[in-house]
């Protein structure tokens, strides 16, 4: 961690609606760590089913133009945060373009939904992998449940109920994003083990030849209709969204100048495993890729591959969710407190607020995730609204707005055609979906969201 900046010392409380753009101390690499962190949480596993319906060119080509897209987005952002006459933060922008009312208040319930969506998801996830699920009429016991067998204290209500209270309470009860640093190298490092034992086990599967050689392009004939392939869209985008963490994390760099390389490096980084990842799950399963890549791996031991390497693909998976998890929830606190308490106190200078409303948060994050068995079919449809919204949409109509005067033509065209881009796909990804449920064939290609 850098040097503190000024009166805003390393120590102090920050939260991002409120740090007056005064640079925190935190360095680039803890920069590029949680926005890696962001950016790699909301969708890695749903990349290689991505790629089963793409075709292997087609789902990297879309990879690097989402990330190029990201990158554009983000860029515009920053360059109206530093002409905000509101706080420096994503809804300060959102507020100088249309109103505090409608454009803040708007960007606020977009991100409160698509941060508790996940948020639950990654709940599910966790007690799937240590529990177990009986999810679609399959059954799949979980790693502890493998080991001890069905026990009260392996269940899925108690092991997703201890892990909330012991590992996740004192992860998000941290006040500071940067404080998270740590906990976001790590996680980074169990995504790339998870991308590593993905290509261990590829390449064990070649040796026995039980490897799916993956195609190249996508196979009309097994799609219900060409405008399937729009239903991958969403999936990419999901795993690109992290765009209401920039300023957070923005507000407590030293220089706040550097966060455009921090952003192009997570970017570059991220690009590169979401790659790995895809290409080596595609490779391994074939056409047999489930949305969820993980019930993949429980089905995959009667091909040979050692279970062991199964149960360190998972493990390192729910590890990974588990870091991701306190960046997530900062946002969503974040969030609802700007929608519930508008106009309050700092929150963090607030300690029975901040406890209070995370304290509620985690309880009906975990009622919902005991509650739903799955949320696929519903982040499907979220997939194509809220996130695209928050990526694309909001940032383009930011600059068309351009309420301070300085976009210039490209920027406009540029802002227009993301607009344009994300309304077409996200409405044919829709409309596939809404068809395949009607016709009782969902695949649920665009379930695997952040």
């Amino acid at each position: 961690m850098g040097k503190g900046a000024g009166a805003a010392g390393v120590d102090e409380p920050l939260l991002p609606e409120f740090s007056g753009g005064h640079g925190g101390g935190a360095s680039v690499s803890g920069a590029v760590f949680n926005l890696s962190t962001s950016i790699i949480g909301a969708g890695i596993m749903s990349i290689p089913a991505a790629m089963r319906v793409l075709g292997v060119v087609p789902a990297l080509v879309l990879i690097a133009a989402v990330a190029l897209l990201s990158d554009v987005s983000v860029e515009f952002m920053l360059r109206y945060t530093a002409w905000a006459s509101g706080p420096p933060s994503y809804a300060g922008i959102m507020g100088d373009a249309f109103g505090r009312r409608a454009g803040a208040a708007a960007l606020n319930v977009f991100i409160a939904f698509t941060t508790a969506g996940t948020l639950v998801v990654y709940l599910i996830i966790i007690g799937d992998v240590l529990s177990g699920s009986v999810d679609g009429g399959g059954e799949h016991a979980g790693v502890l449940q493998e080991l001890f067998g069905p026990q009260w204290w392996t269940s899925r209500e108690f092991v997703i109920l201890a892990t909330a209270v012991a590992v996740l309470l004192p992860l998000v009860l941290l006040r500071r994003v940067d404080s998270l640093r740590y906990t976001s190298a790590l996680s980074i490092l169990l995504a790339a083990v998870f991308m590593l034992i993905t290509m261990g086990i590829a390449v064990y599967t070649v040796f026995t030849g039980t490897a799916k050689m993956p195609r190249m392009l996508p196979d009309f004939s097994t799609l219900a209709s060409p405008f399937e392939l729009f239903t991958a869209v969403p999936v990419i985008v999901v795993a690109f969204t992290f765009h209401f963490n920039v300023h957070p994390i923005r507000a407590e760099l030293s220089k706040t100048s550097d966060m455009k390389s921090a952003v192009r490096i997570s970017l570059v980084l991220c690009a590169a495993i979401y790659a790995a990842v895809g290409f080596f799950g595609f490779l391994l399963f074939g056409d047999a890729t489930m949305p969820d890549v993980l019930a993949n791996f429980d089905r995959s031991s009667g091909s040979g591959v050692p279970q062991a390497l199964n149960d360190a693909a998972r493990l390192s998976y729910a590890l990974h969710l588990v870091l991701v998890f306190p960046l997530l929830h900062y946002s969503l606190r974040v969030n609802v407190d700007e929608l519930l308490f508008p106009g309050r106190r700092p929150l963090a200078a607030d300690t029975r607020r901040f406890v209070a409303l995370t304290a509620v948060l985690m309880g009906l994050l975990y009622a919902l995730a005991i509650a739903i068995p799955s949320i696929w079919t519903l982040f499907q449809y979220s997939g194509s609204t809220f996130a695209v919204c928050i990526s694309l949409i909001f940032p383009g109509a930011i600059v068309l707005r351009d309420v301070h005067g300085i976009a210039k033509r490209k920027d406009k065209a540029m802002a227009a055609m993301m607009i344009t881009l994300a309304v077409i796909t996200s409405s044919i990804a829709i409309a596939s979906n809404v068809m395949s449920s009607i016709k009782g064939e969902v695949k649920g290609v665009s379930a695997g969201a952040k």
